[in-house]
């Protein structure tokens, strides 16, 4: 790391560089402003030390210009004018930290060992960013149909505002990428995307996971949790299947919302929260409303942009781009050179519902790119259901037993849900049973 010092006395350029290269460091010693600015024109470096006073110069107002000139580089004020004032005016000015002069070596190698560690674990978050963007398609939101433009323009429109949105849509059309997307495109876009799956966890456990509880509120709570809400606070918090949320904790989410107030599970302090909740469904909530299961005041104060995302069997003109663009990530991620799909191929595809949309395309196509053993998919690397015909296949009122539909009801819906519970809700059965029922029917 090279470290700049800019200080008009010599003698602390030479003991502060003495101690930044007793470091490992390469330290730099320049007199004034328009010296760093010169330097950082040659090449960037890893941390600056600042005098507040240069001679004639504002140290504040050099601050900004090395700022503008290396946008996050950590610049530590020096002063032998220490006070809160001005340490506040620093670090509101973007300053890293600010040491009171006379200081010592100590304390430059304790706040180089401080942005060492910052510069760590940027590294590490750009590399994670990096393997997740290797271990994932690339998110694909554009389209062919008016429909879905229609949609994106108008979650693109208000991801620029704080308004509560509602994302609507079957299972696997991607609520929760739109949802991540939206967050990016805010001005709350620094600070956290939170997401709370509402369908996993029971009532008592949901309302600790959003708002937090006490230590001793119920058993297990061990030690305070701060809750989802407090930490989602200044960005985004994202409710996934929140027509599955519980007719009790409804009004104290409808509180956050209004109020911006919550509080903890046993505790009766009222807390403050800036979150800006982003909610999704496969469920139609005004059926819900109508039938006592969703509060119609929530869902009014959710319905304040309503999207709603088609099913992929309802965008025949995206089909052809999807497909083609997971098949090119998956193959180039394993390695296989596959130029396209078989004719017959793209006639299966054609002539299929996709229930699990484009979760279901996404699997269906990284199954076939690992058994594929030319350069093209067929279809003996799809699933057994795309081989059949297209009028032998199992459908509701067609000619096949019970057990052929409930064998394809139950592998559709393990398709289209997250996990084994999820599926186990939506079939109104017990795990266990839905475990039986695969081993009976040859799934596991």
């Amino acid at each position: 790391m090279r470290v700049l010092i800019v200080d008009d006395e010599p003698s602390i350029r030479k003991t502060t560089g003495l101690a930044v290269e007793a470091m490992g460091y390469e330290a730099v010693g320049v007199p004034n402003g328009l010296r760093a600015l010169k330097e950082l024109e040659t090449e960037p470096f890893g941390a600056c030390f600042l005098d507040l006073k240069l001679g004639t110069e504002d140290g504040l107002a050099v601050l900004d210009k090395l700022l503008k000139a290396q946008p996050g580089l950590p610049v530590v004020m020096f002063t032998a004018y220490a006070n809160i004032s001005t340490a506040v005016d620093a670090m509101r000015r973007g300053a890293y930290d600010f040491i009171p002069k006379p200081f010592t070596p100590e304390q430059v190698r304790q706040v180089l060992d401080k942005i060492s560690r910052t510069h760590r674990l940027e590294k590490r978050v750009a590399q994670l960013e990096s393997q997740i963007t290797d271990e994932s398609p690339a998110v694909d939101l554009t389209s062919e149909e008016v429909a879905m433009q229609r949609t994106l323009v108008i979650a693109f429109k208000a991801a620029e505002t704080s308004a509560s949105i509602l994302i609507l849509g079957p299972s696997g059309t991607g609520k929760s990428v739109l949802a991540r997307e939206i967050h990016r495109r805010g001005a709350q876009k620094e600070n956290p995307f939170v997401t709370v799956n509402c369908p996993s966890l029971s009532k008592e456990l949901l309302e600790s996971e959003l708002f937090g509880h006490v230590k001793g509120s119920f058993t297990g709570a061990v030690s305070d949790t701060v809750g989802k809400v407090a930490a989602a606070d200044g960005g985004t918090l994202f409710l996934d299947e929140i027509g599955e949320m519980p007719l009790e904790i409804q009004p104290k989410l409808l509180r956050l919302l209004q109020e911006r107030e919550y509080e903890r599970v046993g505790e009766s302090r009222v807390r403050k929260a800036n979150v800006r909740v982003i909610a999704a469904t496969n469920r139609n909530l005004a059926e819900e409303v109508k039938a006592g299961r969703f509060r119609e005041d929530l869902y009014y104060r959710l319905n304040v942009i309503t999207l709603t995302l088609s099913g992929l069997r309802d965008r025949p003109a995206d089909f052809s781009r999807l497909a083609g663009s997971y098949l090119d990530f998956f193959a180039r991620r394993i390695g296989k050179k596959i130029q396209g799909f078989s004719p017959e191929v793209d006639a299966a595809f054609n002539g299929y519902t996709w229930p699990g949309n484009l979760r279901e395309l996404r699997n269906v196509i990284e199954r076939a790119v690992i058994l594929a053993g030319g350069d093209s998919i067929t279809l003996e690397d799809l699933p057994e259901e795309f081989a059949a015909p297209a009028d032998s296949r199992v459908t509701v009122g067609g000619r096949v037993t019970l057990d052929e539909l409930e064998s394809e009801h139950i592998r559709r819906v393990l398709a289209t849900t997250k996990t084994l519970d999820d599926a186990a809700k939506v079939l109104g059965i017990d795990p266990a049973t839905l475990y039986r029922k695969r081993q009976k029917l040859g799934m596991i």
